[in-house]
């Protein structure tokens, strides 16, 4: 085995880890993606000097088939799902006075409610939303919805 070949293989080898770190660890066109594709094009310029044109053609194809499998392997790999985000937000913006009303509750519009405003129902100021139309301060409310942080009134009939 000649010393060119051997530089060859671990110009690939490095080209392939580049590649990787590129892709999983710092994405983005950065100096790993350029540092692969550089040890790509100079391990093919080798081959071709080496061994002559139909050997870096081949080679060529060789590398770029090589990085295709390796992002194929390692996009199916365990090691990718171990970056992956697996936890999910459960938590709501509801205050504890929004989360103790329920349909049905009724009370009275503290500002008015040109869509959003506050409101005190079970005597506790909430913010609600005016169901449709505009709800005057001091107006007499119904709850007609309870939805996480929001809580939908309409005017008490």
């Amino acid at each position: 085995m000649s010393a060119t070949l051997i530089i060859i293989a671990i110009l690939v080898i490095i080209s392939l880890l580049l590649f990787a770190v590129e892709a999983f660890v710092i994405p983005g066109m950065g100096f790993a993606g350029i540092g692969a594709a550089v040890c790509v094009v100079v391990a093919d310029i080798l081959v071709f000097y080496e061994y002559g044109t139909t050997a870096a053609i081949a080679a060529f194809l060789l590398s770029t088939v090589l990085v295709l499998l390796f992002f194929r392997w390692f996009s199916k790999s365990k090691a990718l799902e171990r970056m992956e985000l697996k936890s999910t937000i459960d938590s709501t913006a509801a205050t504890a006075a929004q989360l103790s009303v329920r349909p049905g509750d009724t009370g009275r519009a503290l500002t008015r409610l040109a869509l959003i405003g506050n409101a005190e129902i079970n005597g506790r100021r909430v913010e609600v939303k005016s169901a449709g139309s505009f709800i005057d301060e001091g107006t007499s409310i119904v709850v007609t919805e309870v939805s996480e942080a929001l809580v939908i009134v309409k005017p008490a009939e």
